[in-house]
């Protein structure tokens, strides 16, 4: 292990769950264990829909929020007690916010599955069914996109910035697609995006206000490790400024590009991303070429990061 070794901790969001998920690192490791059945006292029921689905349940956003904070934080704390090591700063995507947050130790995991329980069910209520839509834009620039946004008219925004590669539209349904056939044209790849409301983008207010004051009333601690905020691709240290960054987020878009080089500028060498799927893996090796890049979610997983560790001793 060398002195200069500098790790930071991702977790997902929406799209990575999966039945099952959290279920091996709990049988293998106390710390997870306790984790899921704290889950459970919080919001019965959602172990059993973790373990066993079915998808189509598990999927739903009230549900998929607290599943992913809980299976991440099981495979963050297992890690952690594995390897005796701490991430120097952390990070999520979207919903994995929350998750950083709670490996930093300023949101207890109760409160954080409270919470994101009743932001999914406010971002799946803020826009009726089949009024909006998410797309996924590929081999176009942002000041492409963002024109095309603009000549579509109607609300269509950038809602996150995944990749150099990959940018995500999310807004009315008409006027997504009205970017999307400009974008097209231009020869720009884009693929609509199987979801259940049009995230990050202003016709998510009503979830931004409806959640701003359980926000603020949560107990909120001092950060164990700085965490890099979505809105802003910058470092928070304060707990205070915390609430109004999740808020602000529900409406902005996810800056994951500059969130990935903000922690590479402050000479992070070790990318570990903690959850089931492997998407932060691929959009990181994607944004910082090179980049030493881990997934961790299972007991074999721990164990082949404890058997890398040693190697590179």
């Amino acid at each position: 292990m060398t002195a200069t070794r500098v790790i930071a901790a991702l977790f997902p969001g929406q799209g990575s769950q999966a039945v099952g998920m959290g279920a091996e690192i709990a049988g293998a490791y106390e710390v997870a264990e306790a984790v899921l059945a704290e889950a459970d006292a919080t919001l019965p029921g959602l172990r059993r829909l973790m373990t066993e689905g079915p998808l189509e349940e598990l999927t739903l956003t009230a549900n998929q929020q607290p599943a992913l904070v809980a299976a991440s934080t099981a495979a963050y704390r297992a890690w952690r007690e594995a390897t005796g090591l701490t991430p120097a700063y952390a990070a999520g995507h979207s919903l994995g916010e929350y998750s950083a947050l709670v490996a930093s130790g300023a949101l207890d995991l109760a409160d954080a599955l409270r919470l994101v329980r009743r932001r999914g069910q406010l971002m799946q209520d803020a826009v009726p069914a089949g009024q909006g839509a998410m797309a996924a834009v590929m081999n176009a620039d942002l000041g492409t996109i963002r024109a095309a946004l603009a000549e579509a008219g109607g609300a269509a925004e950038v809602a996150n910035l995944n990749a150099p590669t990959q940018t995500v539209i999310s807004g009315e349904k008409d006027a997504v697609a009205r970017a999307g056939a400009a974008l097209k044209s231009a020869g720009a790849r884009v693929i609509p995006l199987k979801v259940s409301a049009p995230f990050h983008c202003s016709l998510m207010r009503p979830a931004r206000d409806g959640l701003t004051p359980d926000l603020r009333a949560a107990t909120w601690r001092d950060l164990g490790f700085p965490v890099v905020a979505n809105v802003t691709a910058d470092v928070v240290t304060d707990a205070l400024a915390v609430p109004d960054l999740l808020a602000e987020q529900i409406t902005g878009s996810v800056r994951w590009v500059e969130s990935v080089q903000k922690l590479a500028e402050l000479g992070v060498t070790e990318f570990v991303e903690f959850g089931p799927g492997t998407v932060l893996r691929g959009l990181v090796e994607r944004i910082h070429p090179g980049a030493i890049v881990r997934s961790v979610h299972t007991p074999a997983d721990v164990a082949a990061y404890l058997d890398l560790t040693q190697e590179n001793a």
